[in-house]
């Protein structure tokens, strides 16, 4: 047995007088020392020694105890030299009751633990026990009222008195200073003046002395019962606290100290904790060692309990005793060291005194009896310190600090020379680590020698990983992480002890401290798991248990959540699929998760943990997702952030983005460059008016300078009053009559007409060849893991529309959808190209004429031989070869290839073959798009003419006749420009999006597809550009409609309910639906207005909508009729006519357009397709179909 000190408080003014340790109320039970010094003042003060609270008790002389009541009653009890006992409440600062009877100071009174009692003592040299359950009962009856009067006497106006003596124990020869219940058995305990501790026991009718311990030298200052175990402690003025054991009435160890008189004690009722209180101060100690001894290997644990080694099966939870350890030692086993080769144990004792350390060597019983264990003769010998070396070898370090290296039998087989150290810990075989005042060090036993050192103070545990890879080093409050050569990998400090640990199976150390369990990674990384009620010690880690015994020996299993250290672990070790497993499937919240991913370099996994739109906009940012750093920003709408995203997207040449952001900031001048650069003539106009109408005469003038608009320069500058920049402008730029007009205004007398410059040029910006349309192509790496694999959840397809429905617009919808709609909408991004030629056919050669009747004179005869050996005896020129432009065209069937080659009209006549393209007019620019890629150029030369370069798709094997061209239009490019089409079909700008349509609908034969999946693709596409062009042109058409009459009402409502059966986005369809919806409902036609607020229910709307929808639903089925007929049958298939927008129900007659499959009435046959602008039906034949859907059925 040896005192632990935890704490120890100072006070230096007053005599200490009482600490307990009591468990009333929320401030209480968080282990609050009461105390009392010599000022009649109550003091309060947490086991770590800060003061909490203090209560006066004023009219008493001296107060020498308080003592809290453990019942329901907030009650605090007083002994006082006034000779009585007081019951306070401590809640309302008042005096409940007076107990009086002792004839001198009162030293002490208590409260029973559980019983309606009280025990005293005083110097009248007796204890008394008092009987308070009419104070109970009385407080208890309704209407009870605390009276200071009713205190003081104790007896009320019926004669019933709150508290009675029951027993008075007579036996101190001097006065009586403490006395105490026991917590559980009817026992009191009491120590008084006359240097002696009684035991006394009583029942219902009367109380006598049970023994005596002798042994003090002084006035017996405190007693008090062991909560948990039969022991006494009491304390005197001789310095000096000492432990009796009650059943044999013996001292069992004394603790002293050197100046100080202990006054008082106090048990924690739950924790092994005592207190003490002395002259200068407080101490809170505890009387053992509470950590178990354990080791731990394979399934098995090894640890000791009451005398007893006892073995638990990790698998089958089967605990059991092996072997009883031989008693007559006063100090439980410090530590355990286990042999599994030999079945063997080392069992080490350290007593208060370090020299007198033993250590005991046992074997196992191979054949143990649970029930009655063998206990095996040990061998027992002095040693601070005995570890295993070996299979038959083991280290002992002496009390000289010399290592002892021993065999089975306990004989010294060879003695070792160490560095100084004071412990020894146990470092794979033939290997121990050495520990001194700094440090630990890796030594050798077989060779002698020091192999590494790591710097860390005092160590008090090792714990190494199963494959001895790492150690784990536990000092108190530090933990140092190194590999198997002792080299540091992370350093971790706490603030409060560190028990205990293990090894996780992937590689991380659980520890414990007082009240937490944590983990640490090697890389540095730690944090906390679960916190705890009461210390434990680990001592296995799998999966999401921990196994671990507590104070008591008693093992227990604990669960734990790992998902947080394990997803470090990941990420640490590029697991990347379990990092995308725990980001699917659980539940990784926390500032800290979202820290540690932002400092580890993965923004964009944090992007799925976080909520606040300010740090996704961060977080985007960082990781260059310009997507959700977009969406950040219109929840935030800062112009802070909408300049950061500006920044950002223009570093990214995402210029539909950049143009937003200068929108939202209006930034007209970086506004106005943007459109410069990507060749945007028509925004730029619309910039400058914009600047007419600010009234911005600098950004007017900057506009019309870019835009090379002379008239309107000359305007802007007149009306300025700079008449002669106006004249200088106008006559330099061949504005002659402007130039005129002007010169007549000036004065001749007072104003000067400047001369005119003959060198002067025109100032003109170059014309853009091919407006900027998409945004600038960036540089293709490969994508990160969670760049691909998380982006991809949820994703409905390439093809599908990428828009949430709060980014609806109101241009083209209009009032009738009645939705709340950003105002500012999306972006425009035109796709119109230039419409310059980037180059001109390939130039014809005529070849050489030779003529063979030609009649020469004969002295103009040449020998033969002399032309260079020819038999004719003339010069024979090198026939021209193949261009590359024709092999490119005799090689390929593609419409795209041609293209490129410049064969314009042969092209034509394959579109015209497969797909029966007859109008070519919307093709132009898309063939000069084509074209312009088609060749590249380089200058060979100085003073030379460039020359072009042919590059081909399938360069690897084309060879000199085999090549055809590289393509420039890929799939993808056309279903990226897809999602702009939906994006502006959301906000509501119909026209704009026909024409995006239109465009990608006719870029679709220009394509290059290689597989199947590609031509699926690709005619879906052709599928879902007809169905938007044909129902927003009919939603363009109806909003054109009057609607004064009945007859265009319906016409309109009928239009609204063909819309609904186009394939649309769900998006889209929620919007179409609750137009229609909406117009039925106000035509009264409620039977057809709730078939269409159940397929609007059905797709999911926003909640606001969908229970706007419910109520007109409710209302439609109260009278579900149509007050009008319409021409539209829901339950009969049909398809909707491009031209007369009118169903054209499945069996009639029907005509379609070869390219887009558009269908038409038969009276359309003939005429402009208004889905591809071609003409219906004229050609007769069948057609092959574009080339690249070979394999695939063409429509008719």
């Amino acid at each position: 047995m040896q005192l632990y000190v935890h704490c120890h408080i100072k006070c230096n003014s007053q005599i200490w007088k009482q600490p307990k340790c009591p468990l009333t109320d929320e401030w209480i039970r968080k282990c609050v020392e009461c105390s009392v010094f010599e000022k009649n003042e109550i003091m309060t003060f947490t086991v770590t020694g800060m003061v909490l609270e203090s209560i006066m008790l004023s009219r008493i002389r001296e107060v020498q105890i308080p003592y809290f009541l453990i019942h329901e009653y907030p009650w605090i009890l007083s002994a006082s030299d006034d000779q009585t006992i007081r019951v306070w409440n401590w809640q309302s600062r008042t005096c409940v009751c007076v107990l009086t009877g002792h004839n001198h100071y009162v030293m002490c009174a208590q409260f029973h633990p559980s019983e309606d009692l009280v025990v005293s003592a005083s110097l009248d040299q007796t204890v008394r026990v008092w009987d308070i359950s009419g104070l109970r009962k009385k407080n208890l009856s309704p209407g009870a009222v605390e009276s200071d009067v009713r205190g003081i006497t104790g007896v009320d106006l019926f004669g019933t008195t709150d508290a009675v003596v029951k027993h008075v124990l007579e036996g101190h020869d001097r006065g009586v200073n403490w006395a105490a219940f026991h917590p559980t058995m009817p026992l009191i305990v009491s120590g008084a003046d006359d240097r002696q501790v009684k035991i006394w026991r009583m029942n219902e009718s009367k109380a006598w002395e049970v023994d005596t311990c002798r042994g003090h030298y002084n006035n017996v200052s405190c007693a008090v019962f062991h909560p948990r175990q039969e022991l006494i402690l009491s304390n005197s003025e001789d310095k000096s606290i000492r432990v009796w054991d009650m059943s044999k009435r013996t001292g069992v160890q004394t603790f002293r100290r050197d100046h100080d008189r202990f006054w008082v004690l106090a048990a924690h009722p739950n924790l092994n904790l005592f207190a003490a209180g002395h002259d200068g101060g407080m101490i809170v100690f505890k009387l053992e060692r509470e950590r178990p001894a354990y080791a731990v290997h394979g399934n098995m644990l090894h640890y000791v309990k009451d005398r007893f080694l006892r073995q638990l099966d990790f698998n089958s939870s089967k605990d059991v005793a092996v072997m009883q350890l031989r008693s007559g030692s006063k100090f439980p086993v410090f530590n355990m060291s286990y042999n599994p080769a030999e079945n063997a144990v080392l069992l080490c004792t350290v007593p208060s005194n370090l020299e007198n350390s033993t250590y005991d060597l046992y074997t196992i019983p191979k054949d143990a009896d649970s029930q009655n264990p063998d206990a095996p003769e040990g061998k027992r010998s002095s040693g601070l310190t005995a570890v295993w070396v070996a299979r038959n070898r083991f280290a002992v370090l002496d009390r000289m600090h010399s290592l002892l290296i021993k065999n089975l039998k306990n004989e010294i087989t060879k003695k070792v020379q160490v560095p100084n150290c004071d412990e020894i810990f146990y470092a794979g075989t033939g290997n121990l680590l050495l520990r001194d005042a700094e440090s630990i060090t890796l030594f050798d036993v077989q060779q002698k020698r020091t192999l590494a050192s790591v710097k860390i103070s005092k160590v008090k545990y090792v714990i190494w990983s199963a494959d001895m890879s790492h150690v784990a080093l536990l000092a108190k409050h530090a933990i140092v992480i190194c590999n198997r050569k002792l080299e540091a990998l992370c350093n971790i400090h706490e603030n409060i002890r560190v028990k205990s640990g293990a090894w996780d199976e992937s590689g991380v150390f659980i520890y414990t401290t007082s009240n937490h369990i944590k983990y640490a990674v090697t890389t540095g990384d730690y944090g906390i798991i679960r916190t705890l009620d009461l210390p434990i010690y680990v001592t296995r880690v799998k999966g999401n248990n921990v196994y671990c015994l507590d104070r008591e020996c008693r093992p227990r299993v604990l669960t734990i959540d790992p998902t947080e250290f394990k997803f470090k672990l990941a990420l640490i070790n590029r697991k990347y699929d379990e990092v995308l497993h725990m980001v699917r499937n659980a539940k990784l919240v926390g500032q800290s998760i979202i820290a540690y991913l932002q400092k580890k370099g993965y923004p964009e996994v944090a992007l799925h943990f976080v909520k606040d739109e300010k740090t996704r906009f961060s977080l985007a940012l960082e990781c260059g997702n310009i997507e959700i750093a977009l969406e950040a920003a219109k929840a935030l709408d800062d112009k802070n952030c909408w300049e950061k995203l500006g920044e950002v997207a223009l570093l990214q040449g995402n210029h539909q983005i950049v143009e937003m952001c200068y929108q939202r900031t209006k930034n007209f001048d970086k506004l106005s460059f943007l459109y410069l650069i990507t060749g945007n003539l028509e925004k730029l106009r619309k910039m400058m008016k914009i600047a007419e109408i600010r009234k911005d005469m600098s950004g007017h003038y900057q506009n019309a300078l870019y835009l090379g608009d002379v008239s309107e320069r000359v305007r802007i500058l007149k009306n300025c009053g700079q008449k002669s920049l106006a004249y200088l402008t106008a006559a330099t730029h061949g504005l002659d009559e402007e130039a005129e007009s002007l010169k007549e205004t000036f004065d001749p007398e007072k104003e000067t007409i400047p001369d005119i410059d003959p060198n002067a040029k025109l100032l003109q910006p170059p014309a853009p060849i091919m407006p900027l349309d998409t945004n600038w192509p960036l540089l293709t790496v490969s994508k990160g893991f969670f760049e691909g694999s998380i982006a991809s959840k949820g994703k409905g397809g390439a093809l599908a529309a990428d828009i949430d429905i709060d980014t609806v617009g109101t241009e083209g919808w209009g009032e009738d959808a009645e939705l709340q709609l950003d105002e500012d909408g999306f972006v425009e991004a035109t796709e119109g190209l230039g419409d310059d030629a980037l180059g001109k056919g390939q130039e014809e050669g005529g070849g050489w004429d030779v003529e063979e009747d030609l009649e020469l004179p004969p002295e103009l005869d040449i020998p033969p031989g002399a032309a260079g050996g020819a038999e004719d005896g003339f010069f024979v020129p090198p026939t021209k070869g193949t261009s590359p432009a024709q092999i490119w065209c005799n090689n390929s069937q593609l419409p795209v290839d041609h293209i490129l080659a410049g064969s314009f009209e042969t092209a034509m006549r394959l579109l015209h073959d497969q797909v029966g393209v007859t109008q070519f007019g919307p093709y132009k620019q898309l063939f000069l798009q084509t074209y312009a890629r088609g060749r590249t150029t380089y200058q060979a030369l100085p003073c030379l003419p460039s020359m072009y370069g042919y590059p081909n798709r399938n360069w690897k094997d084309a060879g000199l006749k085999s090549g055809v061209p590289a393509v420039g239009l890929k799939l993808n490019d056309l279903i990226q420009r897809l999602q702009l089409c939906y994006q502006l079909t959301t906000v509501g700008k119909f026209e704009e999006a026909v024409e995006k349509f239109r465009s990608i609908l006719l870029s679709v034969p220009l394509l290059v597809v290689d597989n199947k999946q590609e031509i699926a693709e690709a005619q879906q596409l052709i599928t879902i550009c007809r169905e938007y062009i044909v129902g927003l042109s009919m939603e363009i058409e109806r909003k054109k409609l009057p609607k004064e009459t009945l007859e265009q009402q319906k016409r309109i409502c009928e239009m609204a309910a063909y819309f609904t059966h186009s394939n649309l986005q769900p998006v889209h369809m929620i919007l179409v639906l609750r137009t229609a919806l909406n117009l039925f409902f106000k035509l009264k036609n409620f039977k057809t207005a709730a078939t269409f607020a159940r397929r609007l229910l059905e797709l999911g709307p926003k909640p606001e909508v969908a229970q706007q929808t419910r109520k007109i639903l409710s209302a439609c089925e109260k009278n579900p009729t149509d007050a009008y007929q319409l021409n539209y049958d829901m339950h009969n298939p049909f398809d909707i006519c491009a031209a007369s927008y009118r169903p054209i129900y499945r069996g009639k007659p029907v005509e379609k357009c070869p390219l887009s499959g558009a269908c038409y009435s038969p009276e359309f046959k003939g005429q402009i397709c208004k889905v591809t602008t071609d003409i219906v039906g004229r050609i007769k034949r069948k057609h092959v179909g574009p080339v690249f859907l070979l394999y695939l059925p063409v429509a008719p």
